[in-house]
């Protein structure tokens, strides 16, 4: 199973993506084996908030 759960996942709204980071860090410290699932929800976090931000314009 990949660490990444969006690659079989309908897109993620920049809210939702916000609340899986913050669950990652609910012990106030990121766990080292969960980094790369972190960095591909930031990712995709900024492209959702872009996408957010281009529809209000």
């Amino acid at each position: 199973m990949s660490p990444f759960p969006r690659a079989t996942e309908a897109a993620l709204s920049a809210a939702e993506l916000n609340a899986r980071i913050r669950e990652l860090w609910a012990d106030g410290e990121l766990p080292d084996d969960r980094r790369p699932e972190y960095e591909a929800l930031v990712v995709e976090w900024a492209a959702a908030a872009l996408e957010d931000v281009e529809r209000a314009a």
